[in-house]
């Protein structure tokens, strides 16, 4: 993957090279045709994993097997190409899936080919558990997990008379969401801009602070009974709405907007460093801040899944071990900012030293590593949890965009949800 995120969709291909036994690496294929033809794999993922080409070449020179990367702009889209292919044709031999849609996946386990036993202990353990089926299969190798820190512009912070250094940020933004509300409407107030990027950011950083969102383990759905979700949606139209530069993120605008300085703060995943970066790459006065409101948070982390019926199976297999070992993990780290969710590469003092020199040489791995001490709660999120947040996020623009109000607009969101 290069740094710099795509702005338009990719559809995820299926390569057009046969399987063959790889004689010096031992990596044989269950495609059974031509051994001498040599493997070319498909990766699919979206948004920025930090798999530059220099990367993906590293492999290709390690292995002898060619590396074809195609990169959806959003989650969304491919989460839409992904079910739609999943278990037919047509999809890359390697495919990411979000954290947010997950679950979903995880009922499809029979169709993904299991990871090798040899490398189970080496993520997290709830990363682990989150990945194992009702047979006891690892189907999953993670990738990241996404601790979040405030990303702010030091240059609109001072012309708004904000503190710049990022300890000073990080004690302004000790405190709950009330707290981020009124200095964002503080921010607006002094400088007639929009503080935060989107609305629906702020969604998911609120209701990723929930133990449970839309559905209970058990498989019951509250979505539209959860006070805590009428809350986040109440809070988000009131105070976020109207201190935020666009309704969501991933516009062609939206994307613009990063290097043109319309808006001042982002919350940030590790992941989104290289969003920023690799968006405007000629922008200055990005920093990172350690906290966030109300404590901490996770917001997406992704796995690699090999579906069962490529061709390439099992050199599929070595790539995605490839990319998810702990070395490979540290690398992407730096490439993208996609905090490590292997065991080895948390401890190691690679990790702990990292900076970051497009955000003002942020220690970015000391941050992101508080920020994820800081995390107190995993948010159950079942199959359905895509559908149902997907549908409060297009709720919250509807109010942001005047199509609706607030109260009109939830109704609204109650009426789909129950005809989920």
């Amino acid at each position: 993957m290069t740094v710099r995120t795509s702005r338009r969709t990719i559809a995820a291909a299926v390569a057009g090279a046969a399987a063959f036994a790889l004689v010096a690496t031992g990596c044989s294929t269950g495609g059974g045709t031509d051994p001498n033809e040599p493997v070319t794999l498909t990766l699919a993922t979206f948004n920025d994993f930090g798999y530059t080409d220099e990367l993906l070449a590293q492999f290709t020179e390690e292995t002898g097997i060619e590396v074809v990367h195609n990169k959806a702009a959003t989650s969304n889209d491919a989460r839409a190409n992904y079910f739609q292919k999943l278990g037919k044709t047509g999809l890359a031999d390697v495919e990411a899936v979000e954290i947010d849609w997950f679950t979903e996946a995880m009922q499809y386990a029979d169709l993904l080919a299991p990871v090798p036993a040899d490398l189970q202990g080496r993520w997290l353990d709830w990363k682990e558990a989150s990945a194992t089926d009702s047979a006891g299969n690892l189907i999953a190798y993670g990738t990241d997990i996404g601790p979040q820190g405030i990303c702010y512009r030091s240059d609109l912070f001072a012309a708004a008379g904000l503190p710049t250094d990022r300890a000073e940020v990080a004690d302004l933004f000790d405190g709950d969401w009330d707290n981020f509300f009124e200095i964002g409407a503080q921010y607006k107030a002094a400088t007639g801009k929009p503080f935060i990027d989107s609305a629906n950011s702020v969604l998911q950083g609120i209701v990723n602070q929930y133990e449970l969102a839309y559905e209970d383990p058990d498989g019951t759905i509250i979505a539209t009974e959860n006070p805590d979700i009428r809350a986040a949606y109440d809070a988000v139209v009131e105070k976020a709405v109207p201190i935020a530069a666009y309704s969501g993120q991933w516009s062609e605008d939206w994307f613009a907007s990063l290097a043109s300085g319309e808006f001042a703060v982002m919350l940030c995943p590790g992941w989104m460093l290289g969003v920023i970066s690799g968006n405007a790459p000629e922008t200055t006065g990005w920093d990172i801040a350690d906290a966030f409101p109300g404590g901490g948070g996770n917001w997406g982390g992704s796995y690699l899944t090999v579906p069962a019926n490529g061709k390439n199976v099992e050199a599929a297999q070595k790539l995605a071990a490839w990319l998810t070992s702990p070395e490979v993990q540290l690398q992407a780290f730096a490439n993208a900012g996609t905090f490590p969710s292997q065991v080895e590469a948390l401890a190691s003092d690679e990790l702990a030293s990292a900076t970051n020199e497009y955000f003002n040489n942020a220690p970015t791995g000391e941050i992101l590593t508080d920020r994820a001490n800081a995390i107190t709660v995993a948010t159950y999120k079942g199959p359905q949890y895509f559908q149902f947040h997907d549908a409060l996020q297009n709720a919250v623009t509807r109010v942001f965009d005047g199509l609706e109000d607030q109260e009109t607009s939830w109704n609204t969101w109650v009426t789909e949800v129950s005809a989920f």
